[in-house]
Parts: structure tokens; sequence; C-alpha cells
């Protein structure tokens, strides 16, 4: 049974494992800003770690990253683990390079992630109740461990790869410039993976959900707003104590004048946040200028020349625009404000009575816009996304348009000029934060969502366990051991040795995981296990190894599609066997993306040894699988039963001699050499008379089922008899 039936059936604390790949994360001195990965996502994922982490209802929580051991960055980020609380801490595993990397060059490796978190899974043997995650690469990452697990998969877009990409084709760049920079074939087909199985979508405004997410889907009933929180420990008017001298210093070492106000922007060196916008509005308007200082803090540097060509184009613009306006005196431009410095920062701006102002051409959320008006401090913001939300809850700002630099200039010196209008934002922000964005309210809706989320899987995980003959079923990385058997003329064949080995299954299955390798498709092989009342197994290997699917989901593992898709070339190879004597091209229900199947006239066809010879010579790469002296299936090189179990006992950390797997014919052969524990049933066809003799490879007496099972009882396999296990009540 999935984790659901482990950890949620009893009403325990909850354990989370919240997933966030990419960017620098640590618990303390957040380096916000520092490239276009490490922004607001940052914040929002350590702060609802911390806030889930402070209720009763949590046992739990895990926050998964990637381990960066990179000289050009902090150690903090190469250590494996990080504690926050006593129940929260942060965790980085292995994934790719050692170095940094943005986030639009992580695909290819994580795969590799999903791997390290089934090994660390079974290393503290204990699973999720939920996983969270955050982003189309993480969204990647919990969808493969949520399929392999059967646990529930909880998703926070934070941006979405359609909206981005229209932004930029409307803004006039090029389709094919922005692909290989930004990857977005890949992203927005993950993105529509993960929304379509996602069991709920965390959005932070209505109008994310039908703006952006309705860019994919119709928004159903998955979907749940949640506004992000603001910590009010941290972000809080300014008193009668002193501020810190460091920040006022950071600020007024730039400007003529530091005692007048001033206009706040808070934000990454990103095009989108229309940080020109913002100058052109402050420099073309000597009304504003005049009246108040600006203050852009625009992440963390130490030398402009080493940021990124977009960063760099963004910071080199702004001082430009400085100059262009000639503004020296009256701009602010902080190299290094820590993240421990920004509370501070905006109770300076409150208390010289400043503004603050969100300029971006688009803005999901606006976390820095609750944090201000949490301050006390008025704002102007983009009319486009999440701001709309913040004034409708908070009434403490000005909606303009990003484009407008006279609107947005106008909008600032109405709120700076009008005191009593100053002083009733300032108020109103500072209760409507406190009334909508608390994390603790943040933290009671998302918990009471996870609880629905979790109430339905239960329902669902009892249906299933109705339908397949309610075996009590632990997760496959907890599992000490593992069958897999063919089906055809293995496992099924012989009612009365077929009710035996469903009798040994359910029995021993709190520690031993079944499965299936198969030539069938996944339907084929789904109905006929059916037919024959055989619980679905936890894993199916079909399409003679070229899939790989999981009970209960029936999903296939992208992750091994990823591997055998290496010199794949589908079409190439069929134009190739069309032209071969004595080969007839199967159905079109025996064809998959990884798998050519052919029927076979063997007085016509060539030796197999000479078809792969002329494969070599045509420069095309294939694995041959012929069986039955009747089918020719045509397989990527990675691909075969045997590969399939490989993989997956990497994958599962299981190891190989922990696995028996029986089967009857030529297409079986691969799964059974090696270190696998190998049963070859009686009824078995010649071409495997080959392997008698062979260690680790059992020949039965017995014919299909019967043969699995006397093939156990060689290898003591079910030796030891567990305590019987009491059947969970169907709904």
């Amino acid at each position: 049974m999935g984790a659901v039936g482990m950890n949620a059936l009893h009403d325990q604390k909850l354990y989370i494992l919240m997933i966030s790949v990419h960017g620098l994360i640590r618990g303390h001195e957040m380096e916000l800003g520092r490239d276009a990965d490490t922004g607001g996502q940052i914040t929002y994922v350590v702060e609802l770690a911390k806030a889930l982490g402070r209720n009763v209802d949590v046992d739990q929580i895990d926050l998964l990253t990637r381990l960066v051991d990179d000289p050009q960055v902090s150690p903090d980020y190469a250590v494996a683990e990080e504690t926050l609380s006593d129940k929260v801490r942060i965790l980085r595993l292995p994934c790719g390079p050692k170095r940094y990397l943005r986030k639009e060059s992580l695909w290819p490796h994580l795969d590799q992630m999903v791997d390290r978190c089934l090994h660390f899974l079974r290393q503290q043997g204990r699973l999720p109740d939920i996983i969270h995650t955050h982003y189309a690469d993480a969204g990647y990452v919990g969808l493969q461990l949520s399929n392999l697990l059967g646990i529930p998969q909880i998703h926070t877009g934070h941006s979405l790869g359609r909206p981005k990409r229209q932004r930029l084709l409307d803004a006039g760049r090029k389709e094919q410039t922005i692909e290989r920079q930004f990857n977005f074939s890949q992203r927005i087909r993950v993105e529509e993976e993960v929304l379509s199985h996602a069991s709920l979508i965390v959005a932070s405004t209505r109008q994310e959900v039908t703006d952006q997410y309705g860019m994919y889907q119709q928004p159903d009933q998955r979907y749940s707003v949640i506004p992000p929180g603001t910590d009010t420990s941290l972000f809080f008017p300014p008193g009668r104590k002193p501020l810190q001298p460091e920040v006022t210093e950071m600020v007024d070492r730039f400007l003529s004048d530091p005692d007048k106000p001033a206009v706040l922007a808070i934000c990454r060196p990103d095009g989108r946040k229309n940080i020109p916008g913002l100058l052109k509005a402050y420099g073309e308007h000597p009304e504003l200028n005049s009246q108040a200082n600006l203050v852009i803090v625009a992440g963390t540097r130490e030398d402009i020349r080493g940021m990124g060509e977009a960063q760099q184009r963004v910071l080199n613009d702004l001082l430009l625009d400085i100059d262009r306006y000639d503004l020296w005196g009256k701009v602010a431009i902080p190299k290094n404000c820590s993240v421990e410095y920004i509370p501070e920062l905006y109770r300076l701006v409150a208390r010289r009575r400043g503004v603050f102002v969100n300029p971006a051409l688009t803005e999901p959320f606006g976390l820095t816009l609750i944090e201000a008006a949490a301050s006390g401090i008025p704002f102007v913001a983009t009319e486009d996304g999440g701001p709309r939300d913040i004034v409708g809850n908070c009434h403490s700002g000005q909606l303009i348009d990003p484009l407008d630099s006279d609107g947005i200039a106008q909008a600032i010196v109405s709120v700076l000029q009008d005191r009593k209008q100053w002083q009733k934002l300032s108020k109103n922000g500072i209760a409507g934060v406190r009334r909508h964005y608390t994390w603790d309210g943040h933290v009671a809706k998302y918990l009471k969502a996870v609880r629905g989320v979790l109430h339905h899987a239960r329902k669902r995980m009892r249906r299933e366990m109705a339908l397949s003959l309610r075996l009590k079923r632990t997760p496959i990385p907890l599992a000490q051991k593992a069958l897999i058997s063919d089906i055809d003329n293995t496992l099924l064949g012989d009612e009365r040795g077929l009710r035996e080995l469903i009798d040994l299954l359910r029995k021993h299955s709190d520690q031993m995981a079944f499965g299936i390798a198969t030539g069938r498709n996944i339907d084929s092989a789904v109905k006929i296990l059916k037919k024959w009342q055989v619980p679905i197994p936890d894993v199916l290997i079909t399409s003679v190894g070229s899939e790989i699917h999981y009970w209960p989901s029936q999903r296939l593992d992208l992750g091994w599609s990823h591997h055998i898709s290496y010199q794949w070339r589908r079409d190439a190879l069929q134009a190739f066997f069309d032209q071969v004597p004595g080969l007839t091209l199967q159905a079109a229900d025996n064809q998959r993306e990884f798998k050519l199947s052919y029927n076979v006239d063997p007085t016509r066809m060539p030796s197999i040894k000479e078809l792969y010879k002329q494969l070599r010579q045509t420069r095309l790469k294939a694995k041959l699988i012929y069986s039955h002296g009747s089918f020719l299936d045509i397989l990527p090189e990675r691909a075969s039963k045997g590969q399939a179990i490989r993989y997956l006992a990497y994958k599962w950390g299981l190891p190989l001699k922990q696995f028996v797997v029986a089967g009857d014919s030529g297409n079986d052969e691969a799964m059974l050499v090696g270190d696998t524990l190998g049963v070859i049933v009686g009824n078995h066809s010649p071409e495997l008379e080959c392997m008698r003799g062979l260690d680790q490879v059992y020949f039965a007496q017995a014919h299909y089922a019967a043969g699995i099972v006397e093939g156990l009882r060689h290898y003591r396999f079910i030796e030891s008899q567990p305590e019987p296990i009491e059947e969970e009540a169907t709904a």
C-alpha cells in the first residue's frame, strides 16, 4: 500500500515533502536577487516550511533541493542537511554536476534527483503523506515520485511557461531564440503532465488561476487560491526604537538630501521587473524627483561584469539611465542589501513617509507589496496579476499601467503629497495584512486543503484495493524483495497454481513487491490480469521492457523513457525492417513509441546475426528480441526486460539478488541472467534450454504459476512466514 495507507489513514500528524530544485536555498541570509533563479520562490518555500513546522498537526517538513558544491557560491549550499527547527530541515541531494546551474540547464539531470530521493526515503524508512512541488522542474521530480509511491502531489507553479513565452513573443523576441534560451517546449510539456496529475494546485490569486493556468486547462475544483503569508514578527511599522545605522548608511551614502521621502523598489535585475520604466517615470517627472529620493534594491552583486548577460544588461541600463536623467545624488542603488536588512529598510522608508513601487510588467503575486504594507508603507503597483487582490484586501495602494511612465509618476506623487491619504493607506495596509496575509492563516487554509486531498486519496485507495484483491501493499522503496514474472505461459495457464501463488503474494505483501514483465502493452496486460483475477502488480514492465508503469496510477516512468530514447530512430528502423524478407508488421495495437513488432516467417527471415550486421552498415542501433520462433520485437539498445529490472533495482535501492524473476521464452532471457534469481517454468520454450546449468537459474518441474511457487521455495524466498495480515475495510 502507498504512503497514504502507511501514514494518513489513522489521523497521524503529517509528514510533508516539499521540493524546490533550482536557485540557492538556505534558511538564513537568503541571497535574494543574486540571479534570476533566486527570488521570491525561495522566500515562499522557506517561510512556508517554517510556518508548517509551527503547526501542531504537522510532524515533519523536509524541503528537498539540489546540493551545490561550487567555489563560486557559499559552502552552505554543499551541506547535505540544514536544520531550521525541531520539525523542519532542508535536504540537499546531488543532482548533475557539482557546480551551480541555471534552471534551464537542470532538465537532463532531474531523473537523478528522483533516484537520489528514493534512496533517501528508503534509508530513512518512512514516506511522506504529501509531496508539494514548486515550479516545473520540481514538478517533474514530484510527478515521478508520486507515480512511483502512490503519494498525492500538490503543485505550485510560481510562474508558467506558456504565459512567459507569450510575453516574450509579444515583446518581439523570436521563437527559436527564446526556445534555445529557456527550453520552453520541455517545460510546457512537463507542466501539462503535472497539472493533469496533481491532486491540488495552489495559486496565490484568482487571476493566476483564470489567466495563467487557464492557458493549460479549464480550472476545476483542484485549484485552491491560498495567498502567501508574511512574517509579521519581521515586517512591522517603525516605532521609537532607532533604526540600524548600517541600513541607514547603506542608503544615505548615495543621497544629497537623505531626509526626503523615499520611493523604494525591491526586485531582481530582470527585464520583466521594468526597472527602466520606473527610471523613466522618476527621471522625466521633475516634481517627483525634486520631492523624493529613489531607492532601488536590485539583488546583490560584487561586480556587474561577473553577472549573467541579462542581469548585466539590466544593471548597465540602470546606470546609464541615472546618468541620462542626471539623477546622481537622488538615486540609491545598494550593492549588497542582505535579506536580514530588508525589514529594516522598509521601516526606514516608512519613517520617511515614502512609497513602495512595483512596476513589473506582470506580477503573479507580489510578496514585496505585502511586506511593504505590513511595514506601514503605501504602494503603487502594476495592475497585472496579484496586486489586484492585494489592493482589494488591504486598500493600501494604487494600481498603474506599467507601460505608462507618466501614470506611474502621477500615482506616486498623489500618495506623497496627501498626508492624510498617506496615513490612511498606511493604517489600512497594516490591518489588511494581519487580516489576510499571515503565515498562520495561510497554513490553516493549506492544511484544510491537504486533508481534503488525503481524504479523497484514502477513498480511491480503498476502491483500488477492493478491485485488486485487497493486498496490503508495502511501498516499493521500502520492500525487502521483489517477484517479477512474465504473464503468458508463465504466470497464467493453470488456475490452481495461480491461486496458490496469489495466496503467497497476499501473505508476503508486507515485505515483497510484485511485478510483471511482458511483451503485452499496458492495456492488454491489465485486461488479462483482471480476467484471471490477479492483483494489479506494483510495477508493470510492458512492451518487452520498453515501458514501465506503476500501480495504482499505471502512469509511465518518464525517467525510463528518457533513458532508452538514446539513439532511437523509430521511423528509420521501421523503413529498414519493412523491407526485410519474412517480416510482417503486426497490428497497430502492438506498436509502441519504443517498440516495433513483427510476425516472422522463419523460413524467409535472415538470421538475427545477419540483421545486426545490416543495421551496423546503415548506422542504425536497436535491440532485436526473437521469441517463440514467430515474433520479432525491435527495441532501443538500452531497453529490455532485464535492463528495466536493473533500472528498478537502482531506482529502488534494492539489490538484484533480492529479485526473483520468472519466464518461459526467449524474450525473458535478458532478465533471467546476471545477479537476479531466475526461475524458468516447466512449460518453457526450447530456446531457453541453452541456459540450463547457469548459476542462479532454476528450471522448475511444475508448469506456469506452480513453477514460480516451486522456484520461490527453491530459493527459500518465502521461507519466513509473516503474521497474518488484517485486510483493510473497503468503502
